[in-house]
């Protein structure tokens, strides 16, 4: 007997349950993941090596592991990468030394390069194959809300667990970690159970397809490399990655650290990251919506800029407080303007790009997201210890403020844009008239 093919309804809620299950588990250690460490004694010039090592497995499997998915099947390798997960997540929460916690991570990474787009692939190529006509961006919408949802959900949870503390032989930080570990296993039988394509047959072809596409990783930075020396506009538009990264390392890893400053300990950080995490990402999401009616206002760029501007100077505001209540509330203005910058920087991107060139442009600026986030993580951690958490964060914010000006070349493209299109107008209005 065959195996009938998904509709295209039925491969948008394999989309939603995989997506839930995928990122609940995140949600339970978003905001305790520089916390455990520090518990355990490590120090912080050591979580910032630690948490750099999956930055830089990601970097270099950034485009190999695309072509992968496509030669081997979706199936195998979201399989194989939730394994992988799994098996990370265990080595983290046992680690008690830091070689311990850096394999952890780099284990992590390789599961970050080897998850990164197999599921929507899958969705967008059964939702088609099933009915060409599909609107597929209504089901990747949903499954954006739902992710957000279910970080919202995973957040909560943490908190209430790690403030009620309800297993004797578990420290406060490590159940919700433990519980992430379960939701992982869930993931996997849910994705074994519920995601069906047609049988790949992994022979020698499909493993020459495979090793292609690490071999083609070289050629396609150099195409990188080359589009970006002939687009200006590109080129400063990816250099914001370098300032906006090491910003985000102020409030993703050191706000926590801060945090636990504060309020006396890592336990008692943990139990207040998950609701603050859960406020944030939400507030995110608004920020995020908020983007379009800003740039409809005053513009792409100019809203990039205000955005940028603003989140670096209250991550500033971070790093001057000294309650958590101050600290807390820059936080949350940090994350909407955050949700706000993110999809007009997107926007410029994607006004540079051309079909041909589209996915080469993309996987430039998330490798230089990617490195400039782990080489940044290296040079804070020891600032930090060496001076104070709160100078760290301070430093970073001022330093994401001057990638502002890195938007510049691409506002004045829009003025030039907004003025051409004026012009066309004025040209065409007596014609129609008359």
């Amino acid at each position: 007997m065959t195996t009938r093919p998904p509709t295209a309804a039925a491969a948008r809620r394999v989309l939603l349950i995989l997506t839930a299950t995928r990122w609940f588990p995140v949600g339970l250690v978003i905001g305790i993941v520089t916390l455990l460490p520090l518990e355990r004694g490590v120090s912080l010039s050591q979580l910032g090596l630690i948490l750099s090592a999956q930055g830089f497995v990601v970097l270099a499997l950034e485009l190999p592991t695309g072509g992968i998915a496509d030669a081997l099947g979706r199936r195998p390798v979201l399989l194989v990468a939730t394994g992988v997960a799994l098996v990370s997540a265990v080595l983290f929460v046992l680690a008690q030394t830091v070689a311990a916690f850096v394999v952890a991570m780099l284990l992590q990474g390789v599961y970050r390069a080897l998850d990164s787009g197999p599921l929507e692939s899958w969705y967008v190529d059964t939702a088609q194959a099933a009915d060409p006509g599909v609107e597929v961006e209504q089901g990747l919408s949903r499954a954006g809300t739902v992710l957000g949802l279910s970080i919202v959900g995973g957040a909560l949870a943490s908190g209430g667990l790690v403030a009620w503390d309800p297993v004797p032989f578990l420290t406060a930080l490590e159940t919700p970690y433990w519980l992430s570990v379960g939701f992982i296993a869930v993931n996997i039988v849910t994705t074994a159970v519920l995601l069906k394509e047609p049988v790949t047959h992994v022979d020698a072809t499909g493993w020459r397809r495979a090793l292609g596409s690490a071999r083609e990783a070289p050629r396609v930075v150099a195409g990188g490399l080359g589009l970006l020396r002939s687009n200006r506009v590109a080129l400063a538009l990816v250099g914001v990655e370098v300032f906006w990264s090491v910003g985000m390392i102020s409030f993703e890893t050191l706000m926590p650290v801060r945090l636990s400053e504060l309020v006396g300990g890592e336990a008692q950080a943990g139990a207040l990251m998950g609701p603050v995490s859960a406020a944030a990402w939400g507030l995110f999401a608004a920020g995020s919506a908020l983007a379009s009616l800003l740039a409809r206002r005053v513009g792409v760029a100019w809203t990039a800029i205000g955005s940028r501007v603003g989140q670096g100077l209250l991550v500033v505001v971070m790093g001057l407080t000294t309650g958590p209540i101050g600290l807390v509330t820059a936080f949350f203005v940090v994350y909407a303007l955050h949700g706000t910058a993110g999809p007009v920087h997107a926007t410029l991107i994607h006004r540079q790009a051309r079909p041909g060139n589209r996915t080469t442009l993309l996987s430039m600026n998330s490798m230089v997201a990617g490195a400039s986030y782990s080489l940044g993580l290296l040079a804070l951690g020891p600032f930090a210890e060496a001076t104070s958490t709160a100078l760290a964060i301070g430093m970073a914010g001022a330093f994401s403020v001057l990638g502002a000006a890195l938007y510049l070349p691409a506002l004045r493209q829009e003025r030039r844009r907004t003025e051409a299109m004026s012009e066309a107008e004025g040209r065409s209005g007596p014609r129609m008239a008359g």
